[in-house]
């Protein structure tokens, strides 16, 4: 990044943090994206700490734009993206259903890119490299943190997009179908199958993930049962959810 574009950066992220007007700060928040997209991941990084720093922000709005600017650059720049998942994983409780549900869909998004390239990574190269094995054990902590929100009261909205990603979470690792000769072509783009596992890997327990994906759907059909103590868009949402894990 040059000296000039970091300096500019720098300047709207302290407008984005401190200046009076909210749609300065929306403004300059989204230039700072604009730069740090355009820039090289590891020096786009260097302004990563002074980024996070806007989620002490007490403007939802401000706080729901810095997690789409976490996903667009973070996904960019995944090998510096540890600093980034924190704020995912604080904004799961914001008071602002907006904010925590825009969490929930960015984190489900980094959450089946680190799961493909811890994947590929380990199958590609024979090793994990230890960014990628310290982000998956952030994404871990946010599938637990969200499993939690889907089954303890809360605000509706933020449990309707809980349960879509236990949902997403019981496609992830319950699929069989065998995609093996195109994922073993290194940059192929798949999505993630449970099969790419069966050749082993350091960390990732395919026994273990599919028990779990199992768990979930079990608490999917537990929550479908209790419907009369559910609110209809919660029902709506665990019959939508289950539906779908039928059809795959």
């Amino acid at each position: 990044m040059a000296a000039a574009s970091r300096d500019q950066a720098l300047s709207l992220l302290a407008a984005a943090n401190n200046h009076g007007d909210l749609a300065v700060k929306l403004s300059s928040l989204k230039q700072v994206r604009g730069i740090l997209s355009s820039a090289d991941p590891s020096l786009a990084a260097e302004l990563f700490p002074y980024l996070v720093e806007l989620q002490s922000s007490p403007e939802s709005l401000v706080r729901k734009s810095l997690i789409e600017t976490i996903e667009d650059i973070g996904l960019k720049a995944m090998e510096h993206s540890s600093i980034l998942v924190p704020v995912l994983l604080a904004f799961l409780r914001d008071g602002d259903s907006r904010v925590a549900g825009k969490s929930i869909v960015c984190g489900t998004n980094f959450f089946c890119r680190v799961l493909e390239e811890i994947t590929m990574q380990f199958r590609w190269h024979g090793k994990v490299e230890r960014w990628l094995e310290e982000l998956w054990t952030w994404m871990v902590r946010f599938k637990d943190a969200v499993f939690a929100i889907a089954l303890e009261p809360g605000l509706v909205g933020t449990k309707l997009l809980a349960l879509k990603f236990l949902e997403t979470h019981v496609l992830l690792f319950t699929s069989d179908s065998n995609d093996f000769e195109n994922f073993t072509k290194e940059g192929s783009k798949q999505t993630f199958n449970i099969s790419w596992l069966s050749g082993g890997h350091p960390f990732l327990d395919p026994v273990s993930l599919t028990s779990e994906a199992n768990r979930m759907l079990g608490t999917l059909m537990d929550l479908l049962q209790s419907a009369c103590n559910l609110p209809g868009s919660v029902i709506i949402t665990v019959v939508n959810c289950l539906n779908s894990l039928c059809r795959e």
